[in-house]
């Protein structure tokens, strides 16, 4: 299945990974974005792989999440023909916030 991102959500990982690269230097960021990818293709071949998220239950759509690092998750639906990721989240950050943020 092919997989799709949302602008919000690619705005969100670029954040993310300026963030790394300034904190922690370009090898972490390096290794953040290959995460990133790595967990878009298993996406492509496991579109179940994250459970339901719970904080977006309410919605029309089912919200799965797989988590890509100990302190980021993706979060993800899925459509008839492909898999859209709509947000990125920062585990540290107050969850509810966040899920209000996913249109």
């Amino acid at each position: 299945m092919k997989v799709m991102m949302t602008d919000f959500a690619r705005k969100q990982i670029r954040k993310t990974a300026k963030y790394i690269n300034k904190e922690f230097g370009k090898t972490n960021k390096d290794d953040f974005l290959l995460k990133v990818k790595r967990t878009k293709q298993l996406l492509e071949t496991n579109p179940y792989l994250g459970p339901e998220e719970p904080l977006l239950a309410n919605r029309a759509s089912a919200y799965r999440s797989v988590v890509v690092t100990h302190l980021n998750k993706m979060v993800y639906r899925i459509l008839d023909d492909y898999i859209e990721i709509v947000d990125f989240w920062d585990t540290r950050r107050e969850p509810k916030k966040q899920a209000e943020q996913v249109k």
